[in-house]
């Protein structure tokens, strides 16, 4: 894993304050969304070919993390969607620990299985899903 890289930053404030609170504790636990844990995702940019750190729930389960596509119930895909599909190999950074991850969707019962998961870590998913009026993609991150 290398720490050269140019990060693209992020257009809300909310994500750079959480962002800037990761970093100056260098642990993903100083930061909840709603008293859960998040975990920082780190993918290359399809477009800008910079590299995105995007805060998002801790889902793991037996060393896979999940990415959920969520947007918080928005009708589209938040734009880390669209980079983690095309550049699969992202690191994850779980407490003060960076994992090498590749990434790949979920679908059929895989995603169903994963979906329960997903609603049991944040149960606000369920009501994400019901306002989005798309199905919410659950990316799944394996160990490389």
């Amino acid at each position: 894993m290398t720490d050269e890289r140019t990060f693209r930053p992020p257009a809300s404030g909310w994500v750079r304050d959480q962002l800037a609170r990761i970093d100056e504790t260098g642990d993903t636990r100083s930061v909840e969304v709603q008293g859960r844990p998040v975990v920082v995702v780190e993918v290359l940019g399809a477009r800008s070919g910079l590299w995105r750190r995007v805060p998002l729930m801790r889902v793991e389960h037996d060393g896979v993390y999940v990415a959920v596509a969520s947007k918080g119930g928005a009708p589209s895909h938040p734009a880390w969607f669209h980079s983690i599909t095309a550049n699969p190999d992202v690191v994850v950074q779980d407490g003060t620990e960076r994992h090498e991850r590749r990434a790949r969707v979920a679908t059929g019962d895989e995603r169903a299985q994963w979906w329960a998961c997903c609603v049991e870590a944040f149960p606000p998913y369920r009501g994400y899903q019901e306002k989005a009026g798309r199905e919410i993609p659950v990316v799944l991150l394996e160990p490389r």
